[in-house]
């Protein structure tokens, strides 16, 4: 059964966040907060009387700083991150297969789909999945950063993401073209990266993809492994 996530958006560096709620309880899970977005965030929770369980994280991103510390600290919610992601100060480090539980008998399924990073996550839920920058629409993250991997990306995309059902609502970490959603079934045939692409073809064109630095990279990676609290925070 899909029930949509709460959907939000920093236009700054194009991050969707994700709220995710079901009836029957009053607790929520929040997916790749940005930190200047902190206080709309939990205007959100208020408005729809929701409780904050726990915050997760696809990876520790490159582009912006999160807000998880923060809305743990002010929330009490668990941060919930990714275990190869060097993210030490998160109380619960995720595993391949591991299960979130929250509200009445909501699960989420975590899945390990290094290549982006060595660590990234994606989370499966109600026929929803949360691919951070690991599968974008009509696209994918980089690989020739942080650990990225172009051979590790299309194994964990061709194996994992495109084995989970066709109609799988694709919710996706980034958009720069004004898109929101898209499925499962849609990325595999017409991803314009990785539909009907060879290993080989694809590891050639991510390496010639020649993307400039994020501007923001220096800072944020080592914020974000900290939750975007300031060091000794």
């Amino acid at each position: 059964m899909h029930l949509n996530p709460i959907q939000l958006f920093d236009t700054e560096s194009s991050t969707f966040t994700y709220i995710l709620a079901a009836p029957g309880s009053p607790e929520a899970v929040i997916i790749d907060p940005v930190d200047r977005h902190w206080e709309r965030d939990l205007r959100h929770l208020e408005r729809l009387g929701l409780k904050l369980a726990y915050v997760l994280e696809t990876h520790a991103h490159a582009d912006h700083v999160t807000s998880a510390g923060k809305l743990r600290e002010l929330t009490g919610a668990t941060a919930a991150v990714p275990s190869g992601c060097g993210i030490a100060t998160a109380e619960t480090q995720l595993n391949d297969g591991d299960t979130i539980r929250f509200g009445a008998g909501e699960t989420i399924a975590v899945l390990h789909t290094p290549g982006h990073t060595a660590g990234s996550m994606c989370y499966v839920w109600r026929g929803n999945v949360f691919t951070g920058d690991t599968l974008l629409i009509d696209g994918c993250g980089r690989t020739d950063f942080q650990s990225g991997s172009a051979d590790a990306l299309y194994d964990s995309v061709t194996g994992k993401l495109f084995a989970l059902p066709d109609d799988s609502r694709m919710w996706p970490g980034h958009d720069y073209k004004g898109q929101s959603v898209s499925t499962i079934g849609w990325e595999k045939r017409h991803n314009a990266r990785l539909a009907d692409r060879s290993r080989e073809a694809f590891v050639k064109l991510m390496g010639e993809l020649n993307l400039p630095r994020p501007k923001l990279i220096d800072v944020a990676v080592p914020a974000n492994q900290n939750l975007g609290l300031p060091h000794g925070g």
